[in-house]
């Protein structure tokens, strides 16, 4: 009997994935190998032979084709790590069952009630069973979601000889929430021609750009004295890496932008009197916006310093990912057929733009094409985070009729 969707997700989220930012080790931490060696096991119960998990924590495996002619080799992406900035340790999900309208309180702290006002999708929900936390954690849907639902398409597309479809790899990535899920993919090894990540949002969703990003750190040497004899001498880095956060422009915030709006947001800033590390992601479609905001963080750092004549800096801009719409574009049969599977499984596609980044992303960019699937889960790395069982039933419907089309459009 194949596990459902919604079994699969239940026994993966109670599994502490949190990545970390700090680490320098891949995966940057140990505990994500927890899912993937589950994750293996669950493969090799399917017969995928060849499923594994790799020295770096990525989890492989096969489909092998069961059509007699020369078929596009398709990889469908999820990755096991849940976000640094909520905890996921001791995750308690809880099953709304038949969702019936309004707000949704959390039992584990009164504080955390999903709202329909913040809410929207909730609106389309009424009926469907909505798994949340107990508001004590995040939930992990991302990408939990994405992987329960790939984990299932595969079982289904195992099961069902008579589904026809092309050789199709499966991938799961560690440290996506980080900036770094496909630093150690061998794409030639791994063999695939095109891939999807499911890790989208709304159910009928599928995007295709995503922001470029960049990170900035800004490394402040300030002059540091006795408190007591500081008197027109000290110059404290704290201070200075503060004024420069006061002065960012209010429209250029995370939380004052949307749509295809770009931003520039301070994410760290540690230090002392003598050294302060600021840091900063910068993201915008655009890699003219991405350049313009970067020299805007310059040049107000520049006019910063020189209320400090005695302190120096150094601005460092490291790139993360690019807007992988640059290279989608030319491989148009990756976005099409997608559409049609979404079509298939009974929605209506809808093509958007993520703010934000996927390993697909960085995969587009290393050789292999990669657009970005609907997983069904909405507010992401907070503890207000759901998603509906049904949306994780049309993904793994999507997956599947997906694996489909690659077949029948040779």
């Amino acid at each position: 009997m194949i596990d459902t969707v919604a079994e699969r997700f239940l026994r993966y989220v109670v599994i502490d994935t949190q990545s970390d930012p700090l680490s320098q080790t891949q995966p940057s931490t140990e505990k994500q190998k927890n899912l993937g060696r589950l994750l293996v096991e669950e493969l090799l119960a399917i017969n995928l032979a060849d499923a594994h998990m790799d020295e770096h924590g990525y989890v492989h495996a096969t489909i092998p084709s069961n059509v007699d002619r020369a078929v596009p080799v398709i990889c469908f992406c999820s990755h096991m790590d849940t976000a640094p900035d909520y905890t996921g340790t001791n995750v308690r999900p809880q099953i709304v069952r038949h969702y019936a309208g309004g707000d949704i309180p959390l039992p584990g702290d009164p504080q955390q009630v999903i709202r329909m006002r913040d809410n929207p999708a909730l609106a389309h929900q009424i009926g469907n069973d909505i798994i949340t936390t107990d508001g004590t954690t995040l939930l992990g849907a991302d990408d939990k979601a994405g992987i329960a639902e790939i984990m299932t398409a595969a079982e289904v597309l195992v099961s069902n000889p008579d589904i026809p479809h092309g050789t199709i790899k499966l991938l799961f990535t560690t440290d996506e929430e980080i900036g770094r899920g496909v630093d150690k993919v061998d794409v030639q090894k791994l063999g695939a021609d095109f891939a999807y990540t499911v890790d989208g949002e709304t159910a009928g969703h599928i995007e295709d750009e995503t922001f470029s990003a960049d990170r900035v750190d800004i490394t402040i040497h300030g002059v540091a004295i006795h408190p007591g004899f500081a008197k027109d001498k000290m110059e404290n880095a704290v201070k200075i890496a503060a004024a420069i956060v006061a002065r960012l422009p209010a429209t250029m915030a995370p939380e004052t932008t949307e749509g295809r709006d770009g931003f520039v947001h301070p994410t760290g800033l540690t230090g002392s009197m003598e050294k302060a590390l600021l840091s900063f992601i910068v993201r915008d479609f655009e890699e003219e916006g991405l350049a313009a905001k970067e020299e805007m963080l310059r040049d107000l750092t520049r006019s910063v310093m020189l209320d400090y004549p005695g302190s120096t800096y150094a601005f460092e801009v490291k790139e993360q990912y690019r807007n992988m719409k640059t290279i989608l574009d030319r491989h148009p049969e990756v976005f099409d057929n997608a559409m049609e599977a979404i079509r298939r499984a009974g929605m209506v596609p809808v093509r958007g733009s993520i703010r934000g980044g996927t390993d697909g992303s960085r995969l587009s960019f290393m050789g292999l094409p990669t657009a970005n699937l609907f997983a069904g889960g909405h507010a992401f790395h907070s503890p207000l985070e759901w998603i509906s069982r049904q949306d994780m039933e049309k993904a793994v419907k999507t997956i599947v009729e997906l694996a489909k089309i690659w077949a029948e459009r040779v």
